[in-house]
This record gives structure tokens, sequence and C-alpha cells, in this order.
């Protein structure tokens, strides 16, 4: 079985070790970015992936790298505490759960597959521009390089888009779709250099959906020094100021705009305000999703991570779901009788379950406790369980695990996606 996978982020290159893994060799990866840099912020990768990746044999160099999440602690905007739950190893799992910086996770990924698969099987510089299948037989992919001349064009039994919230794959398959939607709130990622907080390996969160804070360690060589490197987000719901910011990562902002609306973020465990000023480099995004789609299973062609279900980056969920789907359609791919049949089980499997959590974000997923405590209590609260009850927020806890699949009863006794 010959697979094309187009796109080489964290769902393209997991896709390709999961094959391997699975007993598929045959597999190219095609990137249109000329050269694979550890570019990016921090993001949180959740127990159900480090369990996928733990049985694609890389938790021990991922874990030289980031942090295992202790803790999670939700704040109101005056700095009171709303809910405080353990996460990773401390909350009963059997894997941790692991805050790193994107890039490096992508680096770990990266040179895995280099090393499993050998280097010709990735393809940079190669950016797709149109596929189409033979009837009955193999599909092709055309290719161009980033000077837009042609770099060929490619067989294969099965290409897999991999590509991102702008996936080529995807727009050919839904040509009427348009744009991503966007909620109205715009995004700031930083990491700043300094001492540890105060709370360790805790990931915090502050305020409410459109003026939120998040916040947490993501470095252990840093660690190890005594230091910390800190990854931020700074949401801001602006609808109301003007249009759309661009859909670039590497698009900056000014400081001085992320500045002012958490002036107030000043807490005696977190200083919002001088994380922003330690920061040499600002990005901004805006927060966008997609619809969930009626099928991804177009026989010999299907979609996988942001390219199949772009969601709303709450309850560190986009990364670990590209992680799951990969796994589950390698074993698919493996056990099933033909190609088609093992696309249609992997999307009967994913894309149900990935459209509940698309749309959970949409209702604020697990941060939701922070929006009632705000539409209930702006001014602050004397008593917390006079606004909003330790059962109702454990409740919102758990429907929010059992929806993105990492409650850890269930994620614990789960048999393993390994074929072998």
């Amino acid at each position: 079985m010959r697979v094309a996978i187009a796109g080489g982020g964290i769902g393209g290159m997991t896709l390709a070790l999961s094959l391997l893994d699975a007993g598929i060799d045959d597999v190219d990866v095609y990137e249109s970015a000329p050269i694979l840099k550890e570019l990016g912020v921090g993001i949180n990768v959740l127990p159900h992936a480090v369990r996928e990746l733990t049985e694609l044999g890389l938790l021990d160099e991922l874990s030289s790298i980031g942090l295992p999440t202790a803790e999670l602690e939700y704040y109101s905007k005056h700095g009171q505490l709303v809910w405080r739950e353990p996460r990773g190893l401390a909350a009963g799992y059997h894997w941790p759960q692991l805050c790193i910086h994107r890039g490096e996770l992508l680096g770990v990924l990266h040179r895995a597959v280099l090393d499993r698969l050998g280097r010709e099987r990735v393809h940079t510089d190669h950016h797709l521009v149109r596929f189409g299948q033979k009837e009955g037989g193999p599909v092709w992919g055309e290719f161009v390089y980033q000077t837009r001349s042609s770099a060929g064009r490619v067989e294969a039994d099965l290409l897999v888009g991999c590509d991102g919230i702008h996936s080529v794959v995807r727009r050919q398959l839904y040509p009427d779709e348009g744009p991503p939607k966007w909620n109205g709130i715009t995004m700031w990622r930083g990491l700043t250099l300094g001492p540890p907080l105060p709370s360790g390996r805790t990931m915090i969160l502050a305020g409410y959906l459109r003026r939120l804070a998040v916040v947490y360690p993501i470095s252990k060589r840093y660690e190890l020094e005594g230091r910390a490197l800190i990854n931020w987000v700074a949401q801001v719901g602006d609808a109301a100021d003007g249009g759309m910011p661009r859909q670039d990562w590497e698009h900056t902002a000014r400081m001085e705009d992320v500045l002012e609306p958490f002036a107030s973020y000043v807490f005696d465990f977190l200083d919002v305000p001088s994380l922003i000023r330690g920061t040499e480099v600002i990005y901004q995004y805006p927060m966008v999703d997609r619809d969930p789609l009626p099928t991804w299973n177009f026989g010999r062609v299907t979609l996988l991570g942001d390219a199949a279900h772009p969601m709303y980056p709450v309850g560190s969920n986009g990364a670990s779901q590209a992680v799951v789907d990969a796994r589950v359609l390698a074993r698919e791919l493996a056990l099933q009788p033909s190609i088609e049949a093992g696309v249609a089980s992997y999307d009967a499997q994913r894309r149900p379950a990935t459209a509940r959590v698309v749309e959970a974000n949409r209702r604020v997923g697990p941060e939701q406790c922070l929006d009632i405590v705000e539409q209930r209590a702006p001014d602050g609260f004397t008593n917390l369980d006079d606004i909003v009850s330790q059962r109702e927020l454990a409740e919102i806890a758990r429907s929010y695990k059992i929806t993105a699949g990492f409650e850890p009863e269930t994620l614990n006794s789960q048999p393993s996606l390994s074929v072998r």
C-alpha cells in the first residue's frame, strides 16, 4: 500500500510513524515549507494523545524536553479561585499530560520519521495544488515548489490530507465551504523566560472566554537551570473593533495592544502584564474553526487533524485529536480488508467523535466554569458556593473529558490502538 501524506505537521508526522508501526512502510510525506523549522509556542498534549505517542516509543524523548502538567487551576478576572483539579499522572492517568513547545514536539516526530522511514521519504517544498482518482485505481497528486514551478506528479493508493485549516484537499472535496469561521476573539501568544512561577507545574487560566489569560511552563531544560520558559495566551473578544486578523501563525502584534486589556490581571500568584512585557515576539491569530463535515470518506482520499476538524483551541485538544486520528487511521488501514474499508471505518469512528469536540469547544468547553462566574458574579464573590456549586463545576470538567476522549477510568481501561 502506497500512502501519500499531504502535510508534515504534527498530524502528518504522527500518521507516518503510525503507519510504519502498523506494518505499512511505503509512505511519503509532502510538506509545503522548504525547511521544517521548530516554530511556534507552547501546547498541551493530553493523556490520550501522550498514550499514543508513548506506544510509538517517543515518551522518553518528549519527557526530556517538555514538562508534565500536575494541576489545572481556573481563576476569575479578580484572581479568585474557581476550580482546581489534578492532571496527568496526579489525576490517576497511566500517562502524563505534557506541556511542550510545539516546534520541539514536531522536531521529535520529524527526527523519528527520518530515522525510521528514511530521509528520502520526507519531501519538503512540495505544495499540493490538485489531486484526482483513477477509476478503480490509484489517486494522483500534483505538487509545486515555492517558486510555483512544477514539483511533479505523484501516484499513491491513498492520499491523506493533513494540510491544516486551509487544506487544499478539503477545499477540492468541499469547494463551496468558504473560509473558516471566526468567533470574534483574537488570540495573542508568546514565550517569556524568567524565574519559575509559584505554581510550579500548574496550568493557570484566569478571566473568562472573551478576556482570558492562559499560562504554563513548557521547558525541562530551563527548569533544570532554575528558570522557567512560560507559554502564555491572551485572548480578547473584539469583533466590534474591526475585521478578522490575518490567519497566519507568524503574524506578530504590538505589545501595547495586548497589555491594555490585561492591565488589571496582576495577582499574588500571577502577573500577566509582566509576562507580556518580558516577551520578545508576540504572535496574533483569530480564533477560528469550521463546521463538522458530513463525511471524510472519499475512497482513496481522506482528511486528518485540522484539515478534517479544525476547532477552537479550547481544552487543549487540537494536536491531541490529530494524534488519535493518525493512530486510528493506521490501525484501520492495517486491519480492514481494503483501503476503502479502512477509510470508511476510520471515518465512522473519528468524524462523529471530533464533531462532538468541535461543538463542545464552541460552547466554551471546560472553560465555561469561568464564564458562569463572570455572568453570575462580575464584581467578584465572597462565597463561591453561592455562585456555582462544586458539583456543577465537577460535572463540567468530567463531561468535557468524556466528550474529548480522556476521561481517566475509560482511557486507562481502553485496549491499545497498536496493531502489533
